[in-house]
């Protein structure tokens, strides 16, 4: 094969590897700008305020830190979603039985008081345990989708990441092929691989 053919082809697909690295570029680009105002549009119209601290004796200095930061604020962004969830709703359900235990106590209390349904004790105890139900369902659910907003918002941040990397390699390669279309060139015409 002549060296001026070879040159040429690696040349080729170099360009067309930079032009379609510069296409996956914008388009990575597109999905982190989706994701991230997606995210920040759908936190902030949930109004969930951002408290100042946790109650979490236990808590790390980093945590600590950025509750006293975050305090006050209007959550929008997927990392106060995760920083919520995690460590000021997790924080305060651990405290409290899981779904299926709360879900286990209501039943058992309601067929209490279905069985004595005038027993003020069984009233006040079947309160009780569809209360503990309601809240440890909704913080659990509140959790759950405020991690899958922290995913998705999370997925975006790697998308940015990615969409620079494509970009500074597109270039690169489309540098590279420049240089091979301009060594072409001054390659004989007679050289041979």
């Amino acid at each position: 094969m002549k060296r001026r053919t070879f040159d040429g082809l690696v040349s080729l697909v170099g360009a067309g590897l930079g032009l379609f690295l510069l296409i996956a570029a914008g388009l990575l680009n597109w999905g982190y700008s989706f994701a991230d105002s997606a995210v920040s549009n759908q936190l902030a119209a949930q109004q969930i305020t951002l408290p100042a601290e946790t109650s979490n004796t236990a808590e790390d200095a980093a945590t600590t830190a950025f509750f006293k930061d975050n305090g006050g604020k209007v959550m929008s962004t997927g990392k106060q979603a995760q920083m919520y969830a995690d460590h000021y709703l997790g924080f305060h359900l651990s405290a409290m039985p899981t779904y299926a235990a709360a879900s286990g106590t209501n039943r058992t209390a309601a067929g209490a008081l279905a069985a004595n349904p005038a027993d003020p004790t069984l009233q006040a105890d079947a309160a009780k345990a569809a209360a503990t139900l309601d809240t440890v369902f909704k913080g659990t659910m509140l959790r759950g989708t405020l991690l899958t907003a922290y995913a998705f918002w999370e997925l975006g941040q790697v998308a940015r990441i990615s969409a620079g990397v494509a970009l500074i390699a597109g270039f690169v390669f489309l540098l590279l092929s420049l240089a091979g279309w301009m060594n072409l060139r001054r390659t004989s015409q007679e050289a041979t691989i």
